[in-house]
């Protein structure tokens, strides 16, 4: 039963993610501007996804793992293109695509590179997170800033909220044992 809604959890994470982007695609090409995307907040989170895509290719995990992050990979730099073009000069979006392309193979270079990087991942991505905020509360206006792909992307990791909960319980119980192993050895 767990395994199914596991597996039902991972297809319904896919498809969202492969929708993910195209609401604020969708409101930057209708609204012909990119007011209120925060530049910084896009290149990190690219960055954070091209450095999970990197490390489970580099180390051979099975496609179904990471499947939505060559989707979510495109998607952003599709809304990157877009800012760049609203904001009057698509050319300026070339060294940044660069980096990003040189970093799949630099990444690689050493494995503890690609560790390293994978270990900071959760690091981007709040700060990418934190910079999206930081735009907002600066210019105190949404602009065409999509709430549908804020919302589906908390989906996707309202899934992950139940490994820590998880976490969360498996570590009080732990603590509860020593607890209570450091009490019996004090009774012997």
């Amino acid at each position: 039963m767990e395994a199914a809604l596991l597996g039902l959890c991972n297809w319904s994470t896919l498809g969202v993610c492969a929708a993910l982007k195209l609401p604020q695609i969708s409101a930057v090409l209708a609204a012909r501007s990119a007011r209120g995307l925060s530049l910084p907040s896009l290149l990190l989170e690219l960055a954070g996804f091209l450095v999970f895509l990197r490390y489970q290719c580099y180390y051979g995990y099975p496609p179904l793992t990471y499947l939505e992050y060559p989707i979510l990979i495109a998607q952003d730099v599709i809304l990157l293109l877009c800012i760049f073009h609203f904001n009057g000069n698509v050319k300026q979006a070339t060294p940044y695509i660069a980096v990003l392309v040189s970093s799949w193979f630099v990444l690689a270079l050493q494995k503890w590179i690609i560790d390293l990087a994978m270990n900071l991942c959760t690091f981007i991505s709040a700060a990418s997170k934190f910079a999206q905020l930081q735009c907002l509360w600066k210019t105190r206006d949404s602009g065409t800033v999509s709430a549908l792909t804020w919302s589906l992307s908390s989906y996707t990791c309202a899934i992950l909220l139940r490994f820590v909960i998880m976490l969360a319980l498996n570590i009080w119980v732990t603590v509860t044992v020593l607890r209570y192993r450091k009490t019996a050895i004090k009774a012997e």
